[in-house]
C-alpha cells in the first residue's frame, strides 16, 4: 500500500453514525453479512475499531492498539448510542492530522505503517457499513473517496492472500462491470446480494 493517499474519513464516519442512529433496540438480536456478529455484535465492534483506530492514529499506543480483535469478546456498551457517534467523530479527526498518515503506529497487536493502518480504518468503515445497512434494510451510499481507497485496499490484499499471505476469507466473483461497491464487497468475502433470512 505504498503511496496511499490520505482520505477524510469525516463524510463516512458520518455515514455510519446515520446508519446505526435507525437501528432498533428490537433489532440488535438480527442476523448480519458478518457470521460472527449480530447487529448489536457489529456495533459494539464498530465502537471498539473507532477507538482502537482513532488511537492509532494519533500515535497513543497502549491497550486499545494492542489487542487483537476477537468477535467472541466483543460486548455493546450500554450507553452506545452516544459512545459511537462520539468515538467515530474522535475517529475521523485524528486521521484529519496528516502526521497519522506518516511513520509506524498499531492495531489490533500489528505494527503498521500508518498509511496501511488509515486505509484498514477506511476499509473497516465502508464495509461494515454495508453490513450494517444491508443487515437493517437501509440504503447505502459510502462516501466516494471512502469506497475508492477501500476497494484498491481489498484488491491489494485479494493479490496477496493469491500467494499465501492474505487476511480475508475468500472472494466472492464479481463482474467486472459491477458497481464498485460490490466489487469492494465481494472481494471482502462477502455475496453482494445478502439480505437477512425471512423468519421461520
Amino acid at each position: 500500500m505504498t503511496g496511499t493517499p490520505s482520505v477524510d474519513l469525516a463524510e463516512q464516519t458520518r455515514i455510519v453514525s446515520r446508519l446505526a442512529a435507525e437501528v432498533p433496540d428490537t433489532g440488535l438480536a438480527g442476523p448480519t453479512p458478518c457470521p460472527e456478529y449480530t447487529v448489536g455484535g457489529l456495533l459494539g465492534h464498530l465502537t471498539g475499531l473507532a477507538v482502537a483506530f482513532r488511537d492509532a492514529g494519533r500515535k497513543d499506543l497502549g491497550p486499545t492498539t494492542d489487542t487483537a480483535p476477537d468477535p467472541a469478546g466483543v460486548s455493546l456498551p450500554a450507553a452506545w448510542r452516544e459512545e459511537l457517534p462520539r468515538v467515530l467523530g474522535e475517529l475521523a479527526e485524528a486521521w484529519q492530522d496528516p502526521a497519522a498518515w506518516t511513520g509506524m503506529t498499531r492495531a489490533g497487536g500489528v505494527d503498521l505503517p500508518g498509511e496501511v493502518a488509515g486505509a484498514v480504518a477506511v476499509d473497516e468503515l465502508v464495509i461494515h457499513g454495508w453490513d450494517l445497512a444491508r443487515a437493517t434494510g437501509q440504503e447505502y451510499v459510502p462516501d466516494e473517496a471512502a469506497l475508492r481507497l477501500s476497494h484498491a485496499f481489498l484488491l491489494a490484499a485479494a493479490e496477496e492472500e493469491d500467494r499465501g499471505g492474505g487476511i480475508f476469507g475468500p472472494v466472492v466473483p464479481v463482474p467486472d462491470d459491477a458497481p464498485l461497491l460490490d466489487r469492494a464487497v465481494g472481494l471482502s468475502g462477502r455475496h453482494p446480494g445478502w439480505v437477512p433470512p425471512s423468519p421461520p
